[in-house]
């Protein structure tokens, strides 16, 4: 999704109650609104596809994954709506008063033309800086490729490529996900065009 930016600063609490009201979504980075435009049908279904993966791997333990319906707290001035969060945490069940996650534990990002320098360069070292969060994940969609960055003791690094033919896996919510199950149903080519 792209997002633009609106000149108006706001607090946490004044960005919370636009958000209960506005039939658009806003990110809130350090005081500024962002509102969020759509993205493509292959972007939504590949979004689909792993949220509807990750809750079938998961069953009735304590990982829940939410689509870019709720809001992800990354930090106390930074709240975004990622394509898919992932929490573990007792805090982060769904109910219907709770809008925010608030430990997330995986975010995954589908990218697009237009989001793909945010999700790689901003957003990736805001997730990074959030102390819950253990993996990173960024999806393709000029051609079937996923990349997952994980953190370890000596920090953030990049884990793995994962192509067409391979499984993923996450091991921060003990989940192997199928490459091609989370493109299946779009349009989006096995390889990269020559």
């Amino acid at each position: 999704m792209v997002a633009n930016r609106q000149d108006t600063r706001m607090t946490v609490e004044e960005w919370r109650a636009l958000e209960r009201v506005s039939e658009v979504k806003h990110e809130y980075i350090d005081g500024y609104v962002y509102a969020m435009a759509g993205g493509s049908k292959a972007h939504s279904r590949i979004a689909m596809n792993i949220s509807s993966l990750l809750d079938a791997a998961f069953g009735d333990g304590p990982c829940i994954a939410y689509n870019s319906d709720a809001a992800t707290r990354v930090s106390e001035s930074r709240y975004t709506y990622a394509d898919v969060v992932v929490s573990c945490s007792d805090r982060d069940q769904a109910t219907r008063a709770m809008t925010e996650v608030q430990e997330p534990r995986l975010i995954v990002e589908v990218l697009s033309e237009s989001t793909e320098r945010k999700d790689r360069g901003r957003k990736a070292d805001d997730y990074r800086a959030c102390p819950s969060l253990q993996e990173y994940v960024l999806v393709g969609t000029e051609y079937q490729r996923v990349e997952v960055y994980r953190r370890t003791a000596e920090g953030w690094g990049l884990f793995r490529f994962y192509g067409p033919s391979e499984v993923m896996e996450l091991t921060s919510v003990s989940a192997h996900l199928p490459v091609a199950a989370i493109y299946r149903r779009t349009d989006v080519p096995e390889a990269a065009p020559a």
